[in-house]
């Protein structure tokens, strides 16, 4: 019989964090946690965007919802935004809408 006291555990285990080669910023960083969505693009941004540039996605989605005043619910604005979305991951960078103005910076 042993007397040594068994190893408390420390709690559930956090999950290694996945690397991914990020695409908007050319350097390995935490990738996102899960597929976004489930189709092709959804998959190429699991295996190529980072957590961070993900996070920068969707700060740019609501500007771009508020520009074009998109409502998701209709297949138009999805389309819209898939294209945008491939364009600022995977094309040369989603357009700025044409009467976008910056906020101004207090």
């Amino acid at each position: 019989m042993s007397c040594a006291t068994p190893p408390v555990p420390s709690g559930p285990e956090k999950p290694v964090t996945r690397k991914v080669f990020c695409v908007k910023f050319q350097k390995e960083l935490p990738g996102l946690d899960e597929v976004p969505f489930d189709n092709e693009l959804g998959q190429r941004i699991y295996d190529h965007v980072s957590r961070d540039a993900w996070g920068l996605w969707k700060e740019h989605l609501k500007m771009i919802m508020n520009e074009y005043r998109l409502n998701l619910a209709t297949v138009e604005a999805q389309q819209i935004v898939l294209k945008q979305m491939e364009d600022y991951f995977f094309g040369e960078g989603a357009a700025l809408p044409p009467d976008y103005v910056p906020p101004r910076t207090k």
